[in-house]
């Protein structure tokens, strides 16, 4: 594997809009899966982004999840920029961060012209990495064992549901789970279909004109998962305007390599809308002062 020692340190930051914080530290970490190969547990790597001490208590901490391209840049020279941005921005804000990587010890670089149903890593792998994540970051010093959360991008977005779906076998017997989750365009019809009851408060932001994962099947799946007595409200904002990947900083630009989508063979859209971008972010600051009672 790549070494990450040559990543950023000591990232500067921005608390959603309001500048001054920085990155306290950061360090590459490894951590057991709850998936297993061969009868052992799979290995994972991470980064761990440590939030500056704001109070005496513990702090929060939060889980991100990449997509199916992973957490590198096309170089795999470093990690991408969306992920160094959202750590500063949750340390900032008191929450450290791990940025896990369920691809790169699995001799895998990207899932994105892979097939569905034919990836070889599955959601069941990723939600297992994710519940092992969790409790790996249940036992760090420092960490708010009641203030876990779990937030991805894309076919990490779908991870996030996978590991907060009480319907899920795993999900319900782990020791540790979320208490709170956010999932930026995940693909909602695996859960949709299975049938979704969230174990901790969710809020999906998506675009309107998504045509990799579209919002219909998320807005079905809000819709279907109001029958379940007493679960968590699950919160959905859908950005007229915005495609996939609306919350990064590239053009739109049509992706003719990808196999999946509303229309297989014809590509799908991706790229950033800024109007979307920064009511996401304030939207998500939000969401997360307000369940964890942050500042």
């Amino acid at each position: 594997m790549r070494a990450w020692s040559g990543l950023l340190h000591g990232l500067g930051a921005l608390l959603f809009g309001a500048c001054g914080a920085v990155v306290q530290a950061q360090q590459l970490v490894e951590l057991p899966s709850l998936d297993q190969h061969q009868g052992q547990a799979v290995s994972l790597k991470a980064q761990w982004f440590l939030a500056p001490a704001l109070t005496g208590d513990p702090a929060p901490a939060m889980l991100l999840l990449h997509g199916c391209g992973g957490v590198w840049t096309r170089d795999r020279q470093r990690i991408d920029p969306r992920f160094q941005d959202m750590a500063a921005r949750l340390n900032a804000m008191g929450i450290h961060a791990l940025v896990l990587d369920s691809l790169t010890t699995r001799g895998e670089t990207e899932l994105c012209t892979q097939k569905v149903g034919t990836r070889a890593v599955t959601q069941r792998n990723r939600r297992l990495d994710a519940l092992g994540a969790l409790t790996w970051l249940s036992a760090q010093p420092g960490v708010d064992a009641r203030r876990l959360g779990v937030l991805g991008w894309s076919n990490g977005g779908s991870t996030v549901l996978a590991a907060t779906n009480g319907k899920r076998s795993e999900v319900r017997s782990a020791a540790v789970r979320a208490s709170l989750a956010v999932a930026f365009y995940p693909g909602c019809e695996d859960d949709s279909r299975a049938g979704y009851v969230a174990t901790a408060p969710l809020l999906i932001l998506i675009g309107a004109e998504d045509d990799w994962t579209p919002p219909q099947a998320c807005e079905k799946l809000v819709v279907a998962s109001r029958s379940a007595p007493q679960a968590p409200v699950i919160e959905l904002e859908t950005y007229p305007g915005a495609h996939h990947g609306f919350d990064g900083l590239s053009p739109l630009r049509l992706r003719s390599d990808v196999p999946n989508g509303v229309n297989p063979g014809a590509g799908v859209h991706l790229g950033g809308h800024a109007p979307s971008r920064e009511a996401s972010r304030q939207r998500l600051a939000g969401f997360i002062q307000r369940h964890w009672g942050l500042p």
